[in-house]
């Protein structure tokens, strides 16, 4: 299933090809996690996959088959032995972790570190994101690595998510600073109806009211015709849809003189 969570901004070049920080899993266990990592990945517009030392070993045909049409992100992964070699060339590091620790680490939130990341980025600086095996989660060690600690807001009780699911929230917020933006409704690009389309409407239902003697008694007429006038006015109704409400009425009033 496609992705409808967010989509680039109209003149902004294909984010695949734009710089972004690095997704660096730490001795990841299963290869269908790898994949669906890669796929939410690409879903926002990252394609650096670092994979340090993963248990069933690479390349991993569940990785590949879990990542579907994001199987680019899986085939150019770099795989290297220690998270020190796949950290080398950043300049910022961030490590996703739900664990407390007794740190004087700076704790982000994802939106926090992903307009972080962005600003750093924009300046030619190479970031990281860290995320860890999925039973224990990244080592003390590999927090102390980090220049910022990222925190999801979850519920404290249940804190726990999967590595898939925790890459989702980053590259989500990601996206949102590198430019994404949610796909405009159809109501904000369609034309609002003009006056003279409106009052059209307006002395057409009227005129098949009246036909119908449905203003009464003749002097609350004005009164219903107001209450009606401002019903219509309030649902901003579009060129379209004046068209349509116009049709219902004709279709209606054509149905009655049939019968």
């Amino acid at each position: 299933m496609k992705s409808e969570s967010v989509r680039r901004r109209p003149g902004l070049a294909a984010h695949v090809d734009r710089p972004g920080p690095a997704i660096v899993l730490v001795e990841p266990q299963l290869g269908e996690n790898i994949g669906a990592v890669a796929r939410v990945m690409l879903n926002f517009g990252l394609t650096d996959l670092r994979l340090v030392a993963p248990r069933d070993g690479w390349p991993n045909e569940k990785a590949t088959a879990m990542a579907s049409g994001a199987a680019r992100v899986v085939e150019a992964a770099r795989v290297v032995a220690a998270t020190g070699e796949a950290l080398a060339a950043a300049q910022f590091v961030a490590a996703m972790t739900a664990r407390p620790r007794e740190s004087l680490t700076p704790v982000l939130t994802p939106e926090e570190a992903a307009r972080a990341m962005k600003a750093r980025v924009d300046r030619g600086e190479a970031c990281a994101l860290l995320l860890g095996p999925e039973r224990t989660g990244l080592s003390n060690d590999d927090v102390a690595r980090a220049d910022a600690i990222v925190a999801i807001p979850v519920n404290p009780a249940f804190a726990s998510l999967n590595l898939a699911q925790a890459a989702c929230v980053f590259a989500y917020e990601w996206a949102k600073a590198d430019g994404y933006a949610a796909p405009p409704s159809d109501l904000e690009t369609a034309a609002p109806a003009n006056r003279a389309e409106f009052e059209g409407l307006i002395g057409h239902l009227f005129a098949e009211l009246d036909r119908q003697r449905y203003f009464y008694p003749p002097e609350k007429r004005p009164i219903q015709q107001r209450k009606l006038r401002a019903a219509l006015m309030r649902a901003g109704l579009t060129e379209g849809e004046v068209r349509t409400l116009r049709g219902v009425i004709k279709a209606l009033v054509d149905r009655r003189a049939k019968d």
